[in-house]
């Protein structure tokens, strides 16, 4: 469940600003979480489609990108973008990360940009990220750094520090935990589910 602290999808415009392709390169953070050809990726929180969509790039037609979010508006602006075929690839799925109503075992990514300090029962969505992976398959978190002024995103007392994400990571069980900054003020975090 999310708070007082989610994203308005009246403010949607901002989220496709050119502006943020300098101060959050999609093709840096594709590239961090290793997506390639034939992978099935959910992207929890897709928001209007700023990673949904490189992301079905990154996968090709023999993947599936399941752009999860919790607001039927960030759904609907997504789905005007859909309409090329090399999307075909895409599902809108209308559920909130703790409940991604995806099926167990069916993703080779859980993948969370921008919304990690949105979530109220962070535990709730690593339980359902194990869930939803397959057996040596990968959890990224993408967030706010806490070191930098909010020129954009979130205020400071709303961020979450990458080693917070990392403790509840391992905690949820999860592996092979790193982390590294992307853009000019994001944090990434990634693990694994193994068996």
């Amino acid at each position: 469940m999310m708070n007082d602290r989610r994203f308005p999808a009246s403010q949607a415009e901002r989220l496709d600003k050119p502006e943020r392709l300098v101060w959050l390169p999609p093709a840096e953070v594709i590239g961090a979480l290793a997506a390639h050809t034939g992978e099935a990726i959910a992207d929890v929180g897709a928001g209007t489609g700023y990673f949904t969509l490189p992301l079905s790039s990154a996968v090709g037609a023999a993947g599936k990108v399941y752009a999860v979010d919790g607001q039927s508006e960030m759904l609907a602006l997504l789905k005007m973008k859909l309409s090329q075929p090399e999307f075909a690839n895409i599902e809108l799925i209308h559920a909130e990360a703790e409940q991604s109503g995806l099926p167990a075992s069916s993703c080779d990514l859980f993948f969370l940009a921008n919304v990690w300090h949105e979530i109220e029962d962070r535990v709730a969505v690593l339980l359902e990220a194990r869930r939803v992976l397959k057996k040596g398959g990968r959890i990224a978190i993408l967030d706010w750094r806490t070191d930098v002024e909010p020129v954009h995103g979130p205020p400071l007392a709303h961020r979450i520090a990458p080693s917070d994400a990392l403790r509840e990571m391992r905690l949820s069980g999860f592996e092979k935990l790193g982390s590294a900054e992307v853009g000019l003020y994001s944090w990434l975090v990634h693990g694994e589910r193994l068996p």
